[in-house]
């Protein structure tokens, strides 16, 4: 709260300049660690942490040592940890504390979750960058800037910042942009004056090359594309990671791995933490549990079209308003959302930080009562998640699927005055799976 305050007295040009002070300075302090790696910013609305996880895969198997920071995790390496910061992009020095530990272990390769607001703060500055790519765009956070035009120019300063960075001499990477063709302004992103400007999934005027994918099949149980004549396979579900994996084969590809080596590896990957992540105690288990990290529309509406590709009954909804003090007005949007898809819909609480957790939780109940469910007829609010999750879990039904989102794998519940309660959706889950499955046998016998 104190430091809010702070935030909000101090001018802004002031917090700026403190912000590109502890940027610069942590970049000199550490000896600008990603001068000495091939360094991948990626940015984007959504899809980011998912391509950071299968890039590294790819670069790894591909013989580089890969270091990488993302929503889901740090990894130095094939040493990872999940990341139990609450923070997709750390702060200056925390960044480049990273980026050391990974130059100091060897890593040739270091990989970058970029955030809009984290650009704002200039997290960005003091990283050589030599590949920055784009996944999508499209509004989201916008209480945080203000707009949507504010959040794209937001996220163009990653790659203004890209065209000013000399090439590494060690390193035969030409600096590199690689824009979603798909969106709207994607001509804007590709206006900078760098080396190479590639598109994912569409391709643009001033593209000099595009990775488009072909004959894609999306399926129960993966899903399969191509890419000039490349046939790729992956074993993870939904259309948006086609997306996701296209856009991580662009980024192998722009530092020299070939495409069919990526397609061999991609083939491998049968899930990523907290993204449709499966939780299933035993071959007993009469419906399937998901946990994903689903936490605003878009994603929300995909996470729905590939639950409907997954054969079952009913679907039971276990879902939050995804944090206190920001965009407020997606709440009863996920709520409409959960109502009009799922059957019984359970709403939560949810890193409400310094905001009320019931005033959050009835916006979303407002939206699930639009779809005409009523509390005791396809809607419940109980503020424990670990109850709420208790509660989809006693109403399953065989063959029902059990949705729980907003958290992915993320490592706690965030209260007041940033205060973390350890937490992991997937781990009390199966937890709780344990405590009824004496249940399941009993029917199957």
């Amino acid at each position: 709260m104190l430091l809010a305050f702070i935030r909000k007295i101090i001018p802004q040009p002031l917090l700026s300049a403190y912000h590109l002070f502890m940027a610069l300075s942590g970049a000199l302090y550490y000896r600008n660690p990603s001068k000495k790696m091939i360094t991948i910013g990626i940015t984007g609305t959504s899809g980011k942490s998912s391509t950071v996880f299968l890039l590294g895969k790819i670069l790894n198997a591909a013989g580089h040592k890969v270091g990488s920071s993302s929503t889901i995790e740090f990894c130095v390496g094939d040493d990872c940890t999940l990341n139990k910061t609450k923070m997709t992009q750390l702060g200056r020095w925390g960044t480049q504390r990273m980026l050391s530990r990974m130059q100091r272990a060897g890593c040739d390769v270091a990989i970058v979750e970029t955030t809009s607001q984290g650009i704002e703060q200039f997290r960005h500055r003091g990283v050589a960058y030599d590949v920055c790519v784009l996944t999508n765009l499209y509004p989201e956070h916008i209480e945080a800037h203000g707009n949507f035009e504010n959040y794209k120019n937001a996220k163009k300063k990653l790659f203004a910042y890209l065209a000013t960075r000399a090439p590494k001499r060690q390193f035969d990477v030409p600096k590199t942009a690689i824009i979603n063709g798909r969106i709207e302004s994607a001509k804007e992103f590709l206006a900078y004056p760098v080396a190479r400007r590639w598109t994912t999934l569409a391709s643009a005027p001033s593209a000099d090359r595009s990775f488009i994918p072909e004959n894609i099949l999306v399926r129960g149980d993966g899903g399969s594309f191509t890419v000039d004549l490349v046939k790729f396979n992956i074993p993870l579900l939904g259309e948006h990671v086609v997306d996701n994996a296209v856009t991580a084969v662009a980024c192998a590809n722009a530092i020299g791995i070939g495409l069919q080596l990526c397609a061999d590896v991609l083939a491998t990957i049968s899930s990523v933490p907290g993204r449709t992540e499966f939780v299933k105690l035993n071959a007993q288990q009469p419906f399937k549990v998901i946990v994903d990290f689903a936490f605003e529309p878009v994603a929300m509406q995909k996470l729905y079209e590939v639950v409907e590709k997954i054969p079952h009954e009913r679907i039971v909804h276990v879902l939050g308003g995804t944090g206190g003090g920001r965009d407020k007005a997606r709440r009863p949007i996920l709520g409409k959302i959960a109502g009009e898809r799922a059957t019984l819909v359970v709403v939560t609480n949810e890193d409400p930080y310094d905001e009320d957790p019931q005033e959050i939780m009835n916006m979303v109940a407002d939206g699930v009562r639009l779809s005409g469910k009523a509390v005791g007829a396809g809607l419940e609010i109980v503020p424990d998640r670990r109850a709420a999750i208790v509660t989809a879990l006693r109403a399953a039904q065989e063959n029902d699927i059990i949705l729980i989102t907003g958290k992915g794998c993320e490592q706690a519940i965030v209260g007041p005055h940033r205060s973390m309660q350890p937490w992991d959706d997937r781990a009390v889950a199966r937890e709780e799976l344990e405590k009824i499955s004496h249940t399941w046998e009993k029917s199957t016998t």
